[in-house]
């Protein structure tokens, strides 16, 4: 995404009508979108995006996919658990509530 976003950057500065009248502007910043499209694409070659037969992070790192799915797992859980705190938060503190509100 990060390099993504440094192709959509160059690309707009390249839009940019300072480049029609600075030709040594013009020069930097197609040389900058050149750097930034090859970077992007290595990326993508690395990551193995659209390449079937490109270097799979996941098949490098098994058990960061699993590490990753676990923290997704557990946010989802914290984010439950945190709404419930802030609506028995909200409600009049009586014994039930507080009770919950502890648990």
């Amino acid at each position: 995404a990060m390099s993504k976003s440094a192709v959509k950057i160059s690309s707009d500065l390249l839009s940019n009508p300072l480049c029609e009248q600075d030709p040594a502007f013009l020069e930097m910043v197609t040389a900058f979108d050149t750097a930034m499209k090859r970077m992007d694409s290595f990326n993508q070659e690395k990551v193995g995006v659209g390449d079937p037969g490109g270097l799979q992070f996941s098949s490098v790192f098994p058990s960061l996919n699993v590490a990753v799915k676990r923290r997704e797992q557990t946010l989802q859980d914290y984010r439950r658990l945190q709404a419930k705190v802030e609506k028995y938060e909200e409600k009049e503190r009586t014994g039930p509530v507080l009770a919950k509100l502890h648990q």
